[in-house]
């Protein structure tokens, strides 16, 4: 089958220049197609794109790896990037009534003052029991606060869990499904020290060193990648999509991988789906974030990531970036990203970035009230409006296929990880898979 843009091999439009769209493209060259990546930001990575910080990259948003996260692992081993992984252990707390607690270890567990040493042992051993759950099914159609209650009992999910949980969800925590949070459970029960600690892993330079090192790997296939051109439509012809169109021109392509959020994928296919189909897209319901990033003059604590479990504060973490990656990598600076999730409509989506600033600081205060104006070198807000599908009860059978109703359009993702939640392993994951039924497609016309 010859490119209709002229070429030989088969040629593939890829909406979206995430983790997922560039492992989708690098995996079409793998299997000779040609694939183009057209991106509508200045840059690619995604939720885990980046903007300079202390002399180097940092994400906008929060990322790291867990030592489980096999894909994204393999996939650097196949660029020769292996060397550029880092481990480390991490320490976790918890901000509860005033006060601080290490969560880091099974000892700090036992030390958990907050509750009851019978219900410290409860809160191990519920964690325990998730890993061991083999059968996620099981839990798709039960809500994570009853489930969470079942297993560790009333006083653990409202002193651990249900703060978490609403802090996160907001209004939609009560309809939260079990097996979201089951998933949260497993991965970070099985990234773990022989001593028990927690381990997680980065990459030097950031994660948007891999993303341009995967984008090398994909021109080096006679691949394409495109920042700052958005896709405004499709071309159809026959019930076949035969290009997309952006400022630039109509790009025409043998088919079309999309991988943005599902409401932006509804949007593009309206004039050319079926009403019931493209409203199933619309169906998931997504949270927005909002995500502070501090650079520090200092460090605020010793942890990395801190949960808070107090109602009154407005962000779900205090994730000390520069208690994972060493603030020499920033130039000296301590990162700090504070992060809220949702819907659009709440006031702090909508303030100037120097009031969201202004806010965040008052609340943080409160924590840390050492904290003054001068120890801030830089602040930046970042926001993204599709960052997290909420997983509601039966949300199996909410989620579309990667194929449509357009034989050569396929989709890739985030609402479509399941049971997994969205991260770039599975990104990762999601973009080869799709790829491959992409690729077979092409190749046989059909």
């Amino acid at each position: 089958m010859s490119s209709p843009a002229g070429g030989s091999r088969p040629h593939v439009a890829v909406i979206g220049g995430g983790f997922c769209g560039l492992t989708a493209a690098y995996e079409l060259g793998r299997r000779n197609v040609r694939a183009t990546v057209l991106e509508r930001d200045a840059e690619i990575g995604g939720l885990a794109g980046s903007f300079p910080a202390g002399g180097t990259r940092l994400e906008k948003f929060y990322h790291h790896w867990f030592t489980n996260d096999v894909h994204v692992m393999n996939l650097i081993a196949e660029l020769g990037q292996s060397d550029q992984v880092l481990t480390r252990p991490t320490r976790t707390g918890t901000y509860y009534a005033h006060d601080f607690f290490k969560l880091s270890t099974p000892l700090d567990l036992l030390r958990f003052s907050p509750l009851p040493f019978c219900d410290r042992l409860r809160l191990g051993l519920l964690a325990l029991r998730a890993r061991r759950v083999r059968d996620w099914r099981s839990l798709e159609d039960r809500t994570a606060a009853d489930w969470l209650r079942e297993m560790g009992g009333e006083r653990v999910y409202r002193v651990v869990w249900e703060p978490l949980l609403h802090g996160k969800f907001g209004d939609l925590a009560e309809e939260v499904a079990a097996v979201w949070f089951w998933n949260k459970l497993k991965l970070r029960g099985g990234s773990r020290g022989k001593g028990g600690e927690e381990r997680l892993a980065y990459y030097k330079g950031g994660f948007s060193a891999l993303a341009e090192a995967l984008a090398d790997a994909v021109r080096g296939q006679g691949g394409e990648i495109r920042t700052g051109v958005p896709v405004s439509g499709l071309r159809v012809d026959a019930g076949r999509v035969v290009g997309v169109v952006t400022p630039e021109a109509t790009l025409p392509a043998d088919a079309v991988l999309a991988t943005p959020a599902l409401p932006i994928v509804a949007d593009l296919l309206e004039p050319h789906a079926p009403s019931e189909y493209v409203d199933g897209l619309r169906r998931i319901r997504y949270l927005a974030n909002v995500c502070v990033v501090l650079e520090l003059d200092r460090s605020l604590s010793d942890l990395y990531w801190l949960n808070v479990n107090d109602p009154g504060f407005p962000f779900v973490g205090v994730i000390e970036h520069t208690n994972f990656e060493p603030a020499s990598t920033y130039g000296g600076r301590h990162i700090v990203y504070l992060s809220r999730y949702l819907p659009d409509s709440d006031a702090l989506w909508r303030m100037p970035d120097e009031d969201v600033v202004a806010f965040t600081l008052a609340h943080l205060r409160r924590m840390f009230p050492d904290l003054t104006a001068d120890q801030i070198l830089a602040a930046h807000v970042w926001r993204a409006r599709y960052a997290q599908p909420v997983v509601e009860r039966g949300y199996r059978r909410l989620i579309p296929t990667t194929r449509t109703p357009m034989p050569n359009l396929f989709l890739a993702t985030m609402a479509q990880i399941y049971p997994e939640d969205r991260g770039t392993n599975y990104a990762i994951r999601q973009g080869r898979a799709v790829a491959q039924d992409c690729a077979a497609t092409v190749d046989g016309a059909g």
